[in-house]
């Protein structure tokens, strides 16, 4: 049988600063939003410039960890897994959402 990989490097801009919620069992939930961008030519040879946004979710034990750094417009450098889940929303719909759940995030060094 094949072993599969499941992993995912990303480097983007957050588009809202990070929502973070602090469970009863000391556990914090980090989430925000990542773009990246490309650019390529097009069938008519002019420059399109891309932009993808990704849903990132961060699991932490908050009293160790220091991310106030993910505010809007931070750069930052994402490793971590893609995963699929599916919940019920409001009106008994079943809804899934695609994410990347970190497992390391940090400020990305610019070439500047």
């Amino acid at each position: 049988m094949e072993t599969t990989i499941n992993k995912v490097e990303l480097q983007g801009f957050l588009g809202r600063d990070a929502e973070v919620r602090t469970f009863d069992s000391g556990r914090t939930l980090i989430s925000f939003s990542l773009a990246t961008n490309e650019s390529y030519k097009n069938s008519k040879g002019e420059w399109v410039d891309s932009t993808t946004w990704h849903n990132i979710t961060l699991w932490v034990n908050k009293k160790d960890e220091n991310y106030d750094f993910l505010k809007k417009g931070a750069l930052v450098a994402v490793n971590g897994k893609m995963n699929t889940r599916k919940y019920t929303d409001k009106n008994e719909q079943d809804r899934y959402i695609t994410e990347v759940v970190a497992q390391k995030v940090e400020l990305a060094k610019t070439n500047v």
